[in-house]
């Protein structure tokens, strides 16, 4: 693996979700590979009567189902994009050949592609779709925005290439503002993002791929896999469909393509507040701590012991929440 430092390239490559199926595995197997701790839940997850949540106090949550009467072994696990995102790339590479190892099968990655600077802003990108531009696989366009009832303010939006149940779909948005208004302090650090969902045989085959090639040629396959859904070219939608594919990229759209193929993988560090964890605690722990303390089994004096107990298990992560440090700035790996 390279060194890691920090790095102001206006392009970079985020693993941002991971999904997969293993046929014949055990929990503990999962907990091995991915790590963290796992917490059984009362309900079910995707069909499966047994499930497991990982979660950290941010908005990653990993979730896994498993005791299918129709496949007893059968595990899946879905790792949200604040538990991946933060790994180390070696770490993702070493679970997706695990999982192929395992004759598993990945059933939706997500790649976010970062323009960091904003150099293609969503207006250009709209003006070329209006103008004929776009020359995609894809049969839908739709367009999400949202904004403030109170002060009518933007809060973001958002284009979609694609449905929902293809298995390729392209989310292109405003990275930076929808951090801003969450009130992220390292939001001036995004641009605007292009998103490839990825699910079924299209996933597998790009978990197979990043499995295997090194570190530097990830971005580069990455983008392959973009170009060859949707491209701009100098047309119009009046020219015949060979015409269309083989006129000239536009300008923006080759500068931009070739920034992202020189890119940087990142590592996002997105350390929460303690505001941010309580508001999580509030949201997703509470009703089973309401549980817990009125239980016979457990009541105020197990919370009380339990608690107690994880002093001991604190990491730094723990440490420098009570300090009330800043988070982490993104990092990015550089290849060696």
């Amino acid at each position: 693996m390279g060194s890691i430092t920090s790095s102001d390239s206006p392009f970079t490559l985020t693993i941002d979700w991971l999904a997969f199926t293993l046929p014949d595995a055990s929990t503990e197997d999962v907990f091995a590979v991915v790590g963290g701790e796992w917490t059984k839940t009362e309900t079910g997850f995707r069909g499966y009567p047994l499930s497991w949540i990982l979660a950290d106090g941010g908005e990653g949550v990993g979730k896994m189902g498993t005791g299918a009467l129709r496949r007893l072994r059968e595990v899946h696990t879905d790792l949200s994009g604040g538990i991946v995102s933060s790994w180390e790339i070696e770490k993702v590479r070493t679970l997706l050949r695990w999982i192929v190892e395992q004759k598993g099968h990945v059933t939706r990655i997500d790649c976010a592609l970062d323009d960091r600077r904003a150099l293609v802003p969503l207006a250009r990108i709209k003006e070329a779709v209006q103008a004929g531009q776009v020359v995609t696989r894809a049969h839908d366009l739709e367009e999400r925005g949202k904004s403030s009832l109170r002060s009518g303010e933007t809060k973001g939006a958002t284009l979609y290439f694609g449905s929902p149940t293809s298995q390729t779909r392209l989310r292109i948005y405003d990275k930076r503002l929808e951090l801003q208004h969450k009130g992220r302090e390292n939001w001036p650090e995004y641009g605007v993002r292009w998103e490839l969902e990825l699910k079924k045989e299209r996933a597998h085959a790009c978990a197979e791929a990043l499995g295997v090639l090194e570190h530097e040629m990830w971005q580069e396959f990455i983008v392959s896999f973009l170009r060859s859904y949707i491209d701009f070219r100098e047309t119009t939608r009046e020219e015949d469909t060979w015409e269309r594919c083989q006129a000239p990229l536009v300008d923006w759209w080759e500068t931009l393509t070739q920034g992202f193929r020189k890119g940087r993988l990142t590592i996002e560090q997105a350390e929460r507040t303690i505001e941010e964890v309580k508001a999580w605690v509030v949201r997703s722990v509470a009703p089973t701590l309401s549980a817990l303390r009125d239980a016979p089994e457990a009541g105020p004096v197990w919370l009380d012991r339990t608690i107690e107990a994880g002093r001991m298990r604190r990491r730094e992560k723990h440490r420098r929440l009570l300090r009330g440090q800043k988070p982490k700035q993104s990092y990015v790996l550089k290849p060696p």
